[in-house]
Parts: structure tokens; sequence; C-alpha cells
């Protein structure tokens, strides 16, 4: 396969890697292979391509500033491995129902002080009941009255349930597709791929934006991280989020013995969708915790420019703010004042 090195195309408007012409415009016609050529091509070639894509539409010394608050946590009947709160594995989670107003509304506040622009509701349900969706619609209001953007995560959506969302104000729904369409039913077998599919679908149609990434190191190869890629790449309109995730292996989920993935891999495959969905935030989620400062700056530098701010991302440990601020203060970075939307 050819990695060429890369060479500045007729047009100053796009570059030439290898037989793979990147432009500064969104597209979604990749093709797997094309995807594949991206992940083989020499690493420094690599970023150089990710980081010229990156400056076509953000400001490459911003970073988006995020916070993710556990509303509802365990007791979820999934069977997702990874996860801690799924009711079918001994993880030592304490369970608890939905938050009282006042204390979401409270961290809401708190999280906007230092510093993030968006705050995002998390619930382990397989999907909300209608009273639990008017508790969390509630609670988005509450949250968009402090000046911050809005994102939940709540599992799948049946019909009428996105309309009440963004009827409350809801600016984000995040649902991940987790990993490709061939490795998914080696991790969840309790909700098929189409139907976090269609959950994306009702989103789009209510008129909310989407935050939809995956999770690396639960045992997949390179082909199924360019598998997943481009099922994100080809969908009718990208994310404006893209969380890539770190496996967290909690004891007593399955996946607890997984292996992870290499720093560089993980680097290489943020460039990589940085490439392929140019106008999106794509975020350092969760894994950060394992990330050394270097790692951290390899990826803003592959294109990365939006984190989850705060000691916790709903039962995992997060960095701390002091050291997130100081790493920001080391490589010149700052807080992206609000989110600017998908790209210029």
């Amino acid at each position: 396969m050819s990695t060429e090195a890369i060479e500045l195309g007729p047009s100053p408007a796009r570059l030439t890697l290898g037989h793979v012409t990147v432009g500064a415009c969104a597209r979604h016609d990749w093709t797997i292979e094309q995807v594949r050529v991206l992940f083989e091509l020499p690493f420094n070639d690599l970023l150089y391509a990710a980081q010229w894509v990156h400056r076509q539409h953000f400001d490459p010394n911003e970073v988006q500033i995020s916070t993710l608050l556990s509303v509802k946590t365990g007791a979820c009947p999934e069977d997702c491995a990874y996860c801690p709160q799924s009711i079918r594995y001994e993880t030592g989670i304490e369970s608890h129902e939905l938050l009282a107003l006042d204390a979401v509304t409270e961290a809401a506040r708190n999280a906007r002080d230092a510093g993030a622009t968006r705050f995002c509701l998390g619930a382990a349900y397989r999907g909300p009941k209608p009273k639990q969706l008017e508790q969390i619609a509630a609670m988005i209001r509450a949250v968009k009255a402090l000046g911050l953007e809005t994102c939940a995560t709540l599992g799948m959506l049946k019909d009428g349930q996105a309309e009440a969302l963004a009827d409350a104000g809801l600016d984000y729904y995040n649902h991940n597709l987790d990993a490709s369409r061939e490795f998914y039913p080696q991790i969840i077998s309790t909700r098929s791929y189409d139907d976090r599919l269609d959950t994306l679908s009702k989103v789009r149609a209510a008129g909310m934006k989407v935050c939809c990434g995956g999770i690396l190191g639960m045992g997949e190869t390179r082909d199924n991280r360019v598998e997943l890629l481009h099922e994100l790449a080809t969908l009718p309109a990208h994310p404006e989020s893209v969380p890539v995730n770190q496996l967290i292996p909690v004891p007593g989920t399955p996946l607890e013995g997984a292996g992870g993935v290499d720093g560089l891999e993980f680097a290489r495959t943020v460039a990589v969708a940085r490439i392929l969905m140019p106008r999106s935030h794509v975020r350092l989620s969760a894994g950060r915790t394992e990330f050394s400062d270097a790692l951290q700056a390899l990826c803003f530098a592959a294109g990365a420019n939006s984190i989850f701010y705060g000691e916790k991302l709903l039962t995992a440990d997060n960095p701390d703010s002091d050291a997130d601020q100081a790493l920001f203060s080391r490589l010149g970075l700052r807080r992206e004042e609000r989110d600017r939307g998908p790209g210029v």
C-alpha cells in the first residue's frame, strides 16, 4: 500500500497523502480503503495533515471544556462489557436514582464558574421512561438558564422523546457507537448497532446536535478502528462532537483484563478522526488519567480540541482541574469561550 510523503496539492485548499486527497471541506463519501491509507501513513505525515485540516476550521490553541455529571447511577439492565454500571456485574458501584434538581443546578453552576461551556447529564438507562424524561427536561432548562450548553446521554430514545428533549432546550445528545459494526457483538448483546443508529437519526430529526464516538483498547484491531471511524465519517451529517475514549478496565466487568491501546495508536486515531471529520470537536474523553502530559500534548497536536473537565466522569476518575490548568499553561492552550459550532 502506498504511503508516499505528503505533497502540497496544486491548490492550497487540499493535501495529497499517498493516493488520498484531503481537503478543508467536510465530505461523507470516504471509502474504507481511504481511511486505511490514512491510518498507515508515516506518523509525522499524518500529524502534519491533521494539524493542517484542524487549522482550516479551529483556533489550534483553543480547547472546548465540558463537564459530565452522573444524574442517575448504576442498575442499568444492559450488558455493555466495559461498563461498571451494568446490573449484571459486581463492580462495587453504588447505585442512586435521579439527583434532585437543586443538586444538578449547583453542580452546573460550579462547572460554569470553573470554565466549562457545556454541561452533560448522564443517566444509566436502557432508555428513559416518561416521568424520568420530564425530570431530566427540568434539569436541562435549569442548566440552560445558567448560560451553559447542554448535553445528555440517556440511552435509546423512543418516538417523541428526542422532540421533548429538544423542546426543553437540549443542545447535544450523546449516543456512542462504541465500536465498529463487526466488533460490536463482542461488547454488547442487549441492543443492536442499528438501535444506536436509530437513536442518532431521531436526535437529528429533532434538530439537536450529535455527540458520538467510540472506545479504544477493548481488544479491537486497527481494522476495527478503521471501520468505526469510517462509520462515523459517512453518517449523513458528521457528529458535531466526537469523543475518543480509552477503555478504563474496571474489576468485575468482562473487560477488566483488556490490554488497552498503545499511546501512539491512540494519537493516530485522533489524527484520522480530525481529517475525516474536519468540522467536529474531537474530545479526549475517558482514560485521560492514564495519559502522560506528553501524550495529551500529542493528541492536541493531532487535532483534539475538547476535554471533559472535573474529577469524575460518571463513575470514573478524571484528571483534576488544577492538573488540566497547569497543562494548558505549559502548552499555551486556552479555553474556548463558547462552542462556535461545527467549523466555519
